[in-house]
């Protein structure tokens, strides 16, 4: 998983790798409940940068059509 200090700090593409890892951890099972929620809360944050990026592209695509 992409290691860093914010989920916000990093490229859409990263999110979207972590966020793909997380899922995959999730799938898998085999962790305990802790450590499920504990993964959960860090794709809700990748889920929301990758998010925050779709819609800052969307804003400057209409922009542009302006």
């Amino acid at each position: 998983m992409t290691k860093t200090n914010s989920a916000s700090e990093i490229s859409y593409e990263d999110a979207r790798a972590a966020l793909t890892e997380v899922v995959k951890s999730l799938e898998a099972g085999g962790i305990s409940l802790e450590e499920s929620l504990a993964l959960w809360e860090k794709g809700e944050q990748f889920a929301a940068t990758c998010r925050t990026w779709l819609e800052g592209a969307q804003n400057r695509l209409d922009s542009a059509a302006e």
